[in-house]
């Protein structure tokens, strides 16, 4: 078997253990991984901020003997600060911004045998269901099929695991940015229970606590052990998630029984979604039945949309405060800014919200939460659609022009194309995106599962018996790397 071969049918925790075994070295999977970036970022726009001789340095000097030793990775261009990864953070105005300390993350992601080599692409300040951000020259494609975004705001990692430049790569996830990319990508995208992963020490929380670190894989098990490697509180975490039972490695082994499914095939606030979106809802449901689950329909009944409104105003604030930080350590004026139109609107935006205001939407988004919480005292998983539409056509949510308010909340945009992830970034829940439908015309649509607050492992133990029973590792896109002759 070539290596080329090797690199397409083994996911993280296979080709580490090719490596441990001999049959290959780190040397040639980053080859594998270069090689793959060379032949189809131009068309793709995913990889950026290429540090090769910081990889090939990390294999010369000894990899860590870690459960991923020598597997080629990539982070995202947003969070993940390391000192050998400048970062753009998906912004002209943040552009090859450095690093003096690493974060605890990727402190934990190295010592696991990693090697990273660079960074996937994010919208601006990671706001938004797509990844079309200025400072990159154009979209990130999605390439099951190009005209289609891979997603947002984890959209170059999508895009990058499913052309198989790499087996699997770092994402965060703020309100849907691991699921959203993982649905419309084909892949696995697990958001774990809120401060399950750290964020220190560049930052005590994100969003208000709604953001957290995540990964896109191919496999559940490669997710499973990524977490397992890098969950936990670092030092001066303001709060902490609960703790596990045991790990998520052995939630794999798990097989949850007779579980209350409650399926729901419109938006949380009652909306219909695009036919293929309630196809696979509705295949899922029927799948889960004949795993002997109890599924039925029901909605939860909470203030969605408020919670949507206070979730912008408090995204819209969080964005104001790193644009004028930066603007401070450069120099400029808001004017003179090298900023989206988004952003800028949400700049604004956050000038009409008073201290007042931006603690009342704290307090809605908590209230959320226990709406949610009372709804999963009666079931234990809500079944939906990931999105409520197939990948949106590339510049239909890009930054260029427009409100900020009416991009998140006005007909047609963010919050009708994605009613669901953002509720669980809300709540804290765990929630993840199953890659088990495609349409027609061969685009992925993710199922959603969301579990209560801290149930990350009988989550990740039902997502795995759903891998079982329907497997999707072999499903690949029509953009995949043909190995020269």
């Amino acid at each position: 078997m070539t290596i080329s071969q090797v690199y397409e049918q083994y996911d993280m925790i296979g080709l580490a253990g090719l490596v441990a075994d001999g049959e290959t070295t780190p040397g040639e999977l980053l080859d594998a991984a270069l090689a793959r970036v060379e032949a189809l970022n131009p068309k793709l726009n995913a990889v950026t901020m290429l540090r090769e001789d910081v990889a090939r340095r990390s294999v010369a000097d000894g990899l860590p003997d870690g459960p991923f030793r020598g597997v080629p990775f990539l982070l995202k261009d947003l969070g993940a600060e390391a000192v050998d990864f400048p970062s753009n953070n998906g912004s002209r105005l943040f552009a090859d911004t450095v690093y003096g300390k690493d974060s605890a993350i990727f402190e934990r992601l190295r010592k696991t045998g990693l090697v990273t080599f660079g960074r996937t692409t994010s919208p601006e300040g990671g706001v938004g269901p797509v990844t079309e951000a200025a400072v990159y020259g154009g979209p990130t494609r999605n390439p099951w099929n190009l005209d289609r975004t891979p997603g947002g705001s984890s959209g170059g990692a999508g895009a990058a695991v499913a052309a198989g430049i790499v087996p699997g790569a770092h994402g965060s996830d703020g309100g849907g940015s691991v699921r959203i990319p993982a649905s419309s990508c084909g892949l696995f995208g697990f958001k774990a229970t809120r401060a399950r992963l750290p964020d220190g020490p560049y930052a005590g929380e994100g969003w208000a606590g709604m953001a957290i670190d995540g990964f896109l894989t191919r496999s559940v098990r490669d997710t499973a052990a990524l977490l397992d490697a890098t969950q936990g509180p670092d030092l001066g975490a303001p709060y902490v998630a609960p703790a596990l039972d045991a790990s998520f490695a052995n939630a794999l082994e798990r097989n949850p029984q007779g579980l209350r499914v409650a399926l729901l095939t419109t938006s949380l606030t009652g909306q219909p979604i695009h036919g293929e979106c309630v196809a696979a809802a509705e295949n899922a449901a029927r799948l889960l039945e004949r795993m002997g689950h109890h599924v039925e329909p029901a909605r939860p009944d909470a203030d969605t949309r408020g919670m949507m409104a206070a979730w912008t105003r408090i995204v819209a604030c969080g964005s104001a405060l790193s644009v004028r930080s930066a603007l401070a350590k450069r120099g400029l004026s808001l004017a003179d800014a090298p900023i989206e139109t988004i952003a800028r609107s949400a700049v604004a935006y956050a000038e009409t919200v008073s201290g007042a205001d931006y603690l009342e939407a704290i307090n809605m988004v908590h209230a959320y939460g226990r709406e949610l919480a009372a709804f999963f005292e009666d079931y234990d998983i809500l079944l939906t659609a990931t999105l409520a539409e197939p990948p949106a056509v590339i510049g239909r949510f890009n930054h260029a022009a427009g409100d900020y308010v009416d991009y998140r909340m006005g007909p047609g945009r963010v919050f009708d194309y994605s009613p669901y992830t953002a509720a669980f970034n809300a709540s804290g829940q765990p929630a993840a995106s199953l890659p088990l439908h495609w349409t027609a015309d061969g685009l992925p649509v993710g199922v959603h599962l969301a579990a209560a607050y801290g149930r990350d492992e009988m989550l990740m133990g039902l997502c795995a018996r759903i891998e079982e029973a329907a497997p999707w590792f072999d499903r690949r896109p029509p953009l995949r790397y043909a190995a020269p002759r």
